[in-house]
């Protein structure tokens, strides 16, 4: 069948991911309203007898002959002059004519034992045991797909390499149910180098392609492959601005982000929806429905979170949702909190999972009385400080303590001596400003075998912004006697460091 005469026909070729893109938009577009592929079953010597009524698949006596049958696709241009009587509303086609006819000889038992959607047609698709003729109509554009797909089903091979004819034939074959042919034509197309604009086209595909176990793998690639180049968001953020959903959810759901905080990703996804959804309602559905479930609310800090229930781009039903389960989850037991990482890191709701941040979340407690004072809880693992080696710094996410923000640093440094590598430990201020602290701090560790806090090191500092204090070497022991493999510092692979503060304004 063809598209109207004021659309375009679909018959250009397609040289790239691109163009095949921008003609499958169109045509979804041009023939919305047809219906592209019908069934119609006519005797023999009237192949395409525009009076015949039309019958549902399911209609008709079983006939399972093992003997060739006869499928009858768009081919031949019709002169003009045919039967004056013809009905086009017969065809359930709005807007559409039939341009050409080709009558090609099959073998039914090939076809229904790759084919569900072919099996039902031979079974159940025929009036009469002697019928020999069935009808598909489809749109002039899948002629060159149906006729590979056809193909493969004979011969297991296909002879299109390019990325947009072995899409069309993947669209084709999710059409006829031919599932060893998606499997193929995934297969292919995960072979051919990935590309943004293809990575994207691949998640864009229909819902039911996308549905299909055969292409799982197909997408899979996708994904990866947008995860890996976009890691570091703030490297490429013109590019990941203009991403569409499909692209921004694949990159959200990795654990493996180069990102600076969950308070980040929050931002950055605001950041993305109001560019794209400037009408709020539109905006409220998407990061409800779409987005929220991609931010990871337990691992923002308290600040942000109190943000989040004022913030007039989520619904408030939502927002007081979301902030509730992350504080919950902030105040459960560390045991508890590992177990829900555990249910959650093999699904793919990982909001309980946490990401590898640049900055470190840490635990807090605050004090107000009788002096300002916090205690603030930094754990890292075993893999992340021998990472630091040799010269590595790992930061925490910032606290706030009498109006100002402070940070934790871990550091490969070597010792006061220059003689060796160590652990060292810091604490900085972050503003900058005239006001000055003297801050009274203690830095502790657990030790096996008691697994309880030991202090290692006290000081005092008067801070004037922008400077950071601390201990070169916090254990006082060589880099290779802290990370080796029976060290007192890690306990289950996890190093346990706290500092407690205590703040004075000076005059």
């Amino acid at each position: 069948m063809g598209v109207p005469s004021e659309c375009h026909p679909d018959g250009e070729d397609c040289t790239g991911i691109s163009d095949w893109d921008h003609h499958r938009k169109r045509r979804r577009e041009d023939i919305k309203k047809e219906i592209v592929l019908d069934l119609s079953l006519c005797p023999e010597e009237q192949i395409l007898n525009d009076s015949q009524p039309d019958m549902d698949d399911g209609a008709g006596c079983e006939n399972q002959d093992a003997e060739a049958e006869a499928v009858a696709m768009a081919e031949e241009i019709h002169s003009g002059d045919e039967d004056e009587n013809s009905n086009e509303s017969s065809w359930s086609m709005d807007c559409s004519t039939v341009l050409r006819v080709k009558t090609l000889h099959i073998s039914s038992p090939i076809l229904a034992a790759k084919s569900p959607f072919f099996y039902k047609l031979f079974s159940n698709g025929m009036r009469e045991s002697e019928q020999r003729h069935v009808t598909l109509r489809i749109n002039a554009s899948e002629e060159d797909a149906l006729l590979e797909l056809l193909n493969f089903m004979y011969s297991n091979t296909l002879s299109v390499t390019t990325a947009p004819a072995l899409l069309d034939v993947l669209m084709a074959a999710d059409k006829f149910e031919v599932a060893s042919c998606m499997r193929y034509c995934s297969w292919l197309l995960h072979n051919l180098p990935m590309t943004p604009e293809s990575a994207l086209l691949y998640l864009d595909l229909p819902s039911s392609v996308l549905m299909g176990e055969a292409v799982q793998p197909l997408t899979d690639a996708a994904k990866q492959y947008l995860v890996a180049r976009y890691k570091d968001v703030t490297k490429f953020q013109e590019e990941v601005m203009a991403l569409p959903l499909a692209g921004i959810q694949a990159i959200l759901a990795s654990d493996d982000l180069q990102i600076a905080s969950e308070d980040a990703v929050y931002d950055f996804v605001l950041k993305w929806a109001r560019a794209q959804y400037p009408k709020l309602e539109d905006r409220r559905e998407v990061l409800g429905s779409h987005l929220a479930q991609y931010i990871r609310f337990p691992y923002m800090t308290c600040r942000k979170l109190k943000k989040v229930l004022t913030c007039n781009d989520f619904d408030q039903d939502v927002a007081s949702k979301l902030v509730l389960e992350a504080l919950f989850y902030k105040a459960d037991a560390p045991y508890r909190q590992r177990s829900l990482a555990a249910e959650e890191s093999a699904t793919s709701n990982r909001r309980f999972v946490e990401r590898a941040y640049k900055y470190r979340p840490i635990k807090v407690v605050e004090f107000e009385l009788p002096r300002q004072q916090c205690v603030v809880y930094l754990d890292l693992k075993r893999e992340e400080c021998v990472n630091l080696f040799p010269s590595g710094r790992v930061y925490s996410q910032a606290f706030h303590l009498g109006g100002q923000g402070f940070f934790l640093s871990a550091h490969c440094n070597m010792d006061q001596q220059s003689s060796f590598h160590c652990l060292g430990l810091f604490l900085g201020m972050q503003e900058k400003g005239s006001t000055s602290f003297t801050v009274d701090y203690e830095f502790a560790a657990r030790l096996k075998p008691t697994e309880e806090f030991v202090c290692k090191y006290k000081g005092n500092y008067t801070f004037t912004g922008g400077k950071a204090v601390g201990y070169r070497n916090l254990f006082a022991v060589p880099w290779t006697s802290f990370v080796a493999e029976d060290s007192i510092y890690f306990i289950n692979g996890i190093l346990h460091l706290r500092a407690e503060l205590t703040i004075r304004l000076c005059s």
